[in-house]
């Protein structure tokens, strides 16, 4: 056997294991009218106060049968932060926090999905304004199939210090403590359909 007949039957391998991962692995949109992505942040140390934001999309990548070969592209839409108080969203907005103008988008993007015993995990990037880290994000897995086709719901939850994202402004009350903490809990809810392919013609 000659080495370019190796090198083929290399090559003809190569597709096949690209060619069973793309069949085994199947892509999913993020339906953002069942998808929300909310935050609680402590107010004064002595309250908590809910915001959400009112755009969560993206693309899931899943193979349930290899958790390995699975990721997550989602995307948050900063501009649509609420917490039902006009003047604290302008705020918001504004540079003094996430300044939606400069930074329109907070994004998640996996490495890798981990099980460690029951617990799914995915381990990926972070990044809101002008920074990028790594987080590992523990999340919930379901599954519902149907005539339809098999659509993922996803619950997650995590903390993150914003200080860590350059979101800095504050004030201190006359007790030392902040007006607004610094740990800001993240939950995470969102529905993916499978994405709809057309046949060539």
């Amino acid at each position: 056997m000659t080495i370019r007949n190796l090198k083929l039957i290399g090559l003809f391998a190569a597709l096949l294991v690209l060619s069973s991962f793309a069949l085994a692995a199947d892509e999913y949109q993020i339906d953002p009218a069942h998808s929300s992505a909310t935050f609680t942040v402590k107010h004064m140390v002595i309250s908590n106060v809910p915001g959400r934001f009112g755009s969560v999309t993206g693309t899931i990548v899943y193979d349930e049968n290899n958790l390995a070969n699975s990721s997550v592209n989602a995307v948050i839409k900063t501009a649509t932060i609420n917490t039902d108080n006009e003047s604290r969203d302008k705020d918001l907005k504004s540079p003094n926090f996430f300044d939606v103008e400069k930074y329109p988008e907070i994004t998640f993007k996996s490495k890798k999905i981990e099980k460690r015993g029951d617990q799914l995990v995915a381990l990926g990037t972070l990044t809101m304004k002008d920074v990028s880290k790594d987080i590992e994000l523990p999340f919930e897995l379901a599954t519902l199939k149907s005539a339809r086709g098999t659509r993922l719901g996803v619950t997650a939850s995590t903390k993150v210090n914003r200080q860590d994202y350059h979101i800095n402004y504050n004030r201190t009350l006359d007790n030392g403590g902040l007006v607004v903490a610094n740990d800001v809990k993240i939950e995470i809810s969102v529905e993916a359909k499978p994405v709809k392919t057309t046949t060539a013609k």
